[in-house]
């Protein structure tokens, strides 16, 4: 069911050659299943369509259980994706998380995943696993609330941040109590994330530890002390960040599995 010619705005590949149609080129779009294809393919193309699935793209922000599958685990369809990719090549990686990928690729295909919705494109053309890392770094900064909003937080559950406490035994149970009344996506998301974390900080290859993790991820994972933080506060937030975040780390796997369960903390996404 093809609808007049079209000017191609954005570089796609022909749905039936397979190769990139540039450029203000001209292409066939069809109206009902929205196979694009150049127009000297129109003839390859199967006379019969089927509709394709309509998946409504990811907001470009928003709070984690937006992003969220609607049955446990509550984790991100992106992830997952990225998570399952880095663990697939990139845990021979020096630096793994503190090593930038190409800030323009970065970018390009965190918008391509979020435009994407639930039906992602496979990261494995990524050729730098450092821009999967940045993508799912990049995924997490730019969410409303941080994955762990109110772990070190005074004004939630606590009187005191957990790391404030300086018995290590009521360090551990305060931090446990917090991250099990956290919502349940970010719960189920920060359990897949530390379970994940955990692999790459017992990688050799990758030289990257515990401590290396958490002063990469403590700013991102952990909310700061006030809703709106002054430079200051948000330069004295960054120590407790960190040792917050290195503080989930040192707790054992199996408090974190019994959230994703065993099975599912590295789910590949179909």
């Amino acid at each position: 069911n093809p609808v007049p010619p079209l000017q191609v705005i954005r570089p796609e590949p022909c749905g039936v050659c397979g190769s990139r149609i540039r450029f203000g080129k001209t292409a066939i779009k069809c109206c009902q299943c929205q196979l694009l294809l150049h127009t000297k393919c129109r003839e390859q193309c199967p006379s019969l369509c089927v509709p394709r699935p309509h998946h409504h793209a990811w907001p470009r922000e928003g709070v984690l259980a937006d992003f969220a599958p609607s049955t446990p685990p509550l984790v991100p369809k992106l992830v997952v994706q990225c998570v399952t990719e880095v663990e697939t090549r990139g845990l021979t990686e020096t630096g793994l998380y503190r090593v930038p990928g190409a800030e323009q690729l970065v970018r390009e295909w965190k918008r391509k995943l979020l435009r994407a919705g639930g039906a992602l494109p496979a990261l494995s053309s990524v050729t730098d696993i450092h821009v999967v890392c940045g993508v799912l770094k990049d995924f997490l900064r730019g969410l409303k609330e941080p994955l762990g909003e109110g772990i070190a937080s005074p004004l939630t559950l606590l009187p005191g941040a957990a790391t404030d406490i300086p018995d290590d035994a009521a360090c551990d149970t305060a931090l446990r109590h917090v991250v099990s009344k956290l919502p349940p996506a970010n719960r189920d998301t920060l359990a897949f994330l530390m379970l994940h974390l955990l692999r790459v900080s017992q990688s050799p290859d990758c030289k990257m530890d515990v401590l290396n993790l958490s002063r990469v991820f403590g700013p991102t994972l952990v909310g700061h002390s006030s809703a709106n933080p002054t430079p200051l506060a948000i330069m004295e937030d960054t120590p407790r960040q960190c040792k917050v975040v290195a503080r989930l780390l040192s707790l054992p796997p199996s408090f974190w599995r019994g959230f994703v369960g065993t099975e599912q903390e590295n789910l590949v996404p179909i």
